[in-house]
């Protein structure tokens, strides 16, 4: 062995050799229970960060059964992500001096197609850096026409059993981006703002967005405030920028009497709030602000402006003729934004299709009460899984965007002459009005077979499109231009991957034994495939379901750019390697709580990879020394030094907890474990210790020596695969066949 370990020498030639083997392809076994794991499917157009290297959790827990003989499978992923690739892509045109409204809907797919097609194989080369031992051969892809198929045939089944449907409402609509966004994705951000407390003809009211006022329809009061109780039905009159109006006054219980002055200004068209008081008192919305953040024509002279320069325009207006009271200028509240860049969303009325989630959540808390799923680390975790279900709201899986597969519905405007396209930018088109869908009238086979074109632009006319409606016959059938929801998509991909509903795969290896990701997509994602794998198959999607640490820095914070804190994991693996990287995230977190990682830690690290090294080298230099054949050490043989009886005991107790610690979800404290024997058991008092009877050539403690040497490597395997490969490849041992499936522990 060299005098030192060099893992960038070592670590591609090692990751060669078990991927060519097959080593990471599991052969199914019926007369076995199979282990297997699907990888959260990381962007696959994005380079790894330190989030993705936690995956080292799963490799821990493949390797450890593939170790132990079961089949075990570990399948990759990615993941097409509509809007933050879209996103992604339009900033890259913005660096060209481009834009997506120079091209139409096909051009721009395919651009974004291309864009990822050149991408996607980043991320699957870092994370073989990192040792992920993922069956590549199974590896799949959001968008491929299968996984597409069987995303549109379960649509049509919720279709069928009326689990989605159409709905025009409020949604929290991105401007920059140009899409609206579930509740989930919205990002909650206390900000101090004015408070604006205007003259609204017998009354002052306050409110933050005074630009709205143009699409008031009302001022609602609390029916108990008996300051206004003889307001209430009556219509006021008040004086605006562009000028009177008139709206009613209504009573209603969701009405704050502590705020601001007890009143406020209903706008249905821009406020969650103001809709739903409309809804009960059957009042109109009138739109004041566009899908492109600009005011529309309802603003009179403010139409065009972007909100923020309208609202300061208005308030000077307002000023200028005595319509503002006062501003408390140190007003905190909290603003919905966009959680992906940053924007602040706009509530904005448009047709979208929604997932009815109650009864689906019903069963998903069903299945986790009764045991069919278990959450690790369950006191932390399952309270916050069951109060997020029982208070569920109806998902919205429309995205005004291109890159995905359009939603699988199609409008007669034979049958529904009123559907027109409404224009959310320039180059996104939205249907509204009333309609016939005519989804069901396509069969699955149809559906499948017409995947290849599912982003073919509209003709010119925006009518003409191949089929006919089953009702009248005609022809001019329009398909919906909204693209589904990610998660959507990503909420099946434990039934896409495997074959759903007839694969060799779904049938062996659903459900999945782990779904192990990090705790702030419980939501997102984790939830809604309990959903949806319990609709499809009647059966839990997983059998457990492991949230692992969050990665901070050396301080506690969480890792961002902007703070300049962030650790690039494979600049860490470039310098200290792979296995250093690795023993660093699992070792000194709690279940569930923040990992710190810091490059003084994964020096460390590295430093422990040398001392297993050294370990390595100084029992095969003692074996060479003797010269003679050794006898392999079994648990029938009698020890006569009190020594190796000694660490014999410790070694099995290190076994025993190691084991459990794994199959607990305790890595870190099966880490230091290791870390403790190796460095201070082994290197620091056994080799110490007895160093004179290894030179002499002592056949009892040689036998002892190497087989603790040999098991120690594979307990540490999956926590430091390459490092341990390397010398149990140079160890005299009965069988010559890599570590990666010799057995856990033997």
């Amino acid at each position: 062995m060299d005098k030192a370990y060099d893992p960038k020498a070592v670590e591609g030639k090692i990751y060669s050799m078990w991927e060519s083997g097959g080593y990471f392809t599991p052969k199914i076994d019926k007369k076995k229970k199979p282990y297997s794991i699907l990888l959260p499917l990381p962007n696959a157009n994005d380079p790894m960060h330190m989030g993705h290297a936690m995956f080292v959790i799963e490799d821990i827990l493949i390797r450890h059964h593939r170790m132990k003989g079961d089949p075990t499978l570990w399948l990759p992923g990615g993941d097409h992500a509509g809007i933050e690739t879209q996103y992604v892509f339009e900033k890259k045109l913005a660096k060209d001096g481009k834009s997506r409204f120079q091209f139409d809907r096909d051009t721009l797919y395919r651009m974004i197609a291309e864009f990822v097609e050149q991408n996607k194989t980043v991320n699957r080369d870092q994370m073989k850096r990192l040792g992920f031992s993922l069956d590549w051969t199974r590896y799949h892809y959001s968008l491929e026409p299968e996984i597409v198929a069987t995303v549109l045939d379960t649509f049509r089944a919720m279709h069928k059993d009326k689990l989605v449907y159409r709905d025009s409402r409020l949604v929290n609509y991105c401007t920059r981006d140009g899409t609206s966004f579930s509740d989930l994705e919205v990002k909650h951000v206390e900000r101090t703002d004015p408070l604006y407390y205007m003259k609204y003809g017998p009354f002052v009211l306050a409110t933050t967005r005074p630009e709205t006022k143009f699409g008031d329809t009302a001022v609602a009061v609390n029916p108990r405030d008996k300051r206004y109780t003889k307001w209430v039905g009556k219509e006021i009159e008040v004086e605006g920028l562009a000028g009177k109006f008139r709206v009613v006054v209504v009573a209603d219980d969701v009405i704050d009497p502590t705020f601001g002055t007890g009143i406020a200004k209903v706008t249905p068209a821009h406020d969650f709030t103001d809709w739903e008081i409309a809804k009960r008192h059957n009042l109109p919305a009138k739109q004041v602000i566009g899908f492109d953040g600009r005011m529309t024509d309802a603003a009179g002279p403010y139409a065009g402006m972007k909100v923020g320069t309208a609202r300061e325009q208005i308030v000077r207006g307002l000023e200028s003729r005595g319509l503002m009271d006062h501003i408390d200028t140190n007003y905190v509240h909290t603003v919905a934004t966009c959680y992906k860049c940053g924007s602040v969303l706009e509530p904005l009325p448009i047709p979208q299709w929604y997932v009815k989630t109650k009864s689906l959540a019903t069963q998903a808390i069903k299945a986790v009460k009764e045991g069919k799923t278990k959450i690790i680390p369950k006191k932390r975790f399952e309270k916050m899984y069951f109060d997020w279900m029982e208070n569920i709201l109806d998902w919205n899986i429309s995205r005004q965007i291109v890159w995905g597969p359009r939603i699988p519905v199609w409008y007669c405007l034979d049958c529904n002459p009123a559907v027109t396209l409404s224009f959310l930018s320039k180059d996104d088109q939205k249907i509204t009005g009333s309609y016939g869908d005519i989804c069901t009238n396509h069969s699955f086979e149809e559906i499948r077979d017409g995947l290849q074109s599912l982003s073919a632009p509209l003709e010119a006319t925006y009518t003409l499109t191949e089929g006919t409606c089953k009702t009248c016959r005609g022809t001019h059938i329009l398909q919906e231009t909204d693209t589904f929801d990610t998660w959507f998509l990503s909420s099946q991909w434990p039934l896409t991957t495997l074959g759903f509903p007839n694969g060799e795969d779904f049938n062996y290896f659903y459900p999945t034994s782990v779904l192990d990701t990090m705790w702030d997509i419980l939501f997102f994602w984790v939830a809604r495939m309990m959903m949806m794998g319990l609709y499809r198959t009647k059966k839990v999607p997983f059998e457990i379901i492991h949230l692992h640490s969050r990665v901070v820095d050396a301080k506690g914070q969480k890792m961002s750019k902007s703070r300049g804190n962030v650790v690039n994991p494979l600049k860490m693996v470039d310098q200290y390697g792979a296995d250093a990287l690795r023993f660093t995230l699992v070792f000194g977190a709690a279940p569930g709580s923040d990992i710190a990682v810091s490059e003084d830690k994964i020096r460390g690290m590295r430093n422990f990879a040398n001392k297993l090294w050294n370990i390595g080298r100084f029992v095969l230099m003692n074996f060479e020394s003797a010269g003679k054949e050794i006898p392999f050490y079994n648990k029938n043989m009698t020890l006569s030094n009190p020594e190796d009886n000694k660490i014999i005991a410790a070694l099995n107790k290190l076994i025993a907890s190691v084991t459990k610690d794994i199959e607990r979800y305790r890595f870190s404290d099966a880490a230091q474990a290791l870390y403790e024997f190796a460095w201070h058991t082994v290197a620091d008092m056994y080799l110490e210790k007895n160093k004179e009877r290894f030179k002499t050539g002592d056949a009892e403690s040689l036998a002892v020596l190497r087989h603790v040497c040999l098991t120690l490597l594979k307990l540490l395997h999956p926590f430091m695969p390459f490092v341990t490969e390397k010398i149990w490849g140079k160890m005299p041992k009965k069988y010559d066949k890599p570590l990666i499936i010799s057995s856990w522990p033997d």
